[in-house]
């Protein structure tokens, strides 16, 4: 029995690559923090997705919240140990009836983490049906290690480079992961994994952070940030502070800066694969 999660579930994890759905707050939480999202978003007059969607812990006093929940770190901490960095944020929306969607991938793709321990806990601030585009999986595929992928650029493919697994797997058997507003998933590095347009008349939101052992390293040359949320550094990345206010000019700079030497990495390490 794991600090958050049952054995049965931890169990599941190492077999199928994911556990879900885990309970983290209310109902009532996640539309407090919906509102709070949306509010920005129509201050800014554009939407957290695509190209405007990383790292918002750095921006919001109410991401690092999430972030560093105690349900959320129990469960991971469940499957990576104490010592855990938050690598990187997604914003993941979906809107009602938009043809949007994201191909097969697995996470670890374009990270050069070593070792490659990540998992990522995608939480939801709205209901994700299959209906509404929630993950769908190749059960166990994590087995398979890295895969090679393609980009593919399109408009309506919500990855940053449109990653695409581009070798043949077998997809014949896939298992969905809805959760409900309040819930999370977790799932491994290299989980295959994609999801499909939100068909509903409601807007899709998740958050989903990436989570590793902070004893791992980046193989870029550029270095990057990352938060120490649970136990101990072991100074393999530039700490991140958390954000005092929302949006503040001290948290915007940062910010910029931390998603720059993303974006470098990932272009870096692209160039290589």
């Amino acid at each position: 029995m794991g600090k958050k999660l049952t054995q049965d579930m931890i169990e599941q994890y190492r077999e199928k690559g994911y556990v879900s759905p885990v309970d983290v707050f209310s109902r009532e939480q996640a539309a407090a923090y919906l509102g709070k999202l949306e509010s920005f978003e129509a201050s800014q007059g554009r939407q957290l997705t695509k190209g405007f969607n990383f790292k918002p812990h750095l921006l919001f006093p109410w991401v690092a919240e999430i972030a560093r929940h105690p349900a959320v770190l129990d469960a991971v901490e469940d499957l990576i140990g104490p010592d855990i960095l938050l690598f990187h944020l997604s914003v993941w929306p979906k809107n009602p009836h938009d043809s949007a969607f994201i191909n097969w991938h697995q996470d670890a793709t374009y990270f050069g983490l070593d070792p490659s321990t990540q998992v990522t806990a995608w939480v939801a601030l709205s209901d994700a049906s299959i209906e509404a585009g929630c993950m769908e999986v190749v059960p166990g595929s994590q087995k398979l290690g890295q895969l090679h992928h393609g980009q593919n650029h399109k408009d309506n493919i919500l990855l940053s480079k449109g990653q695409t697994v581009d070798v043949p797997f077998d997809r014949s058997h896939t298992e969905f992961m809805p959760v409900s507003a309040g819930q999370m998933s977790l799932h491994d590095t290299f989980l295959v994994h994609a999801s499909g347009p939100n068909n509903t008349d409601r807007r899709r939101v998740g958050l989903g952070f990436s989570y590793i052992p902070a004893s791992s390293r980046c193989v870029s040359k550029t270095r990057l940030t990352a938060s120490l949320v649970r136990g101990r550094d072991y100074g393999h990345f530039d700490l991140e502070p958390a954000p005092a206010v929302d949006n503040g000019e001290a948290e915007r700079a940062f910010h910029e800066d931390a998603v720059r030497r993303f974006r470098a990495a990932n272009d870096e390490l692209a160039a290589t694969y």
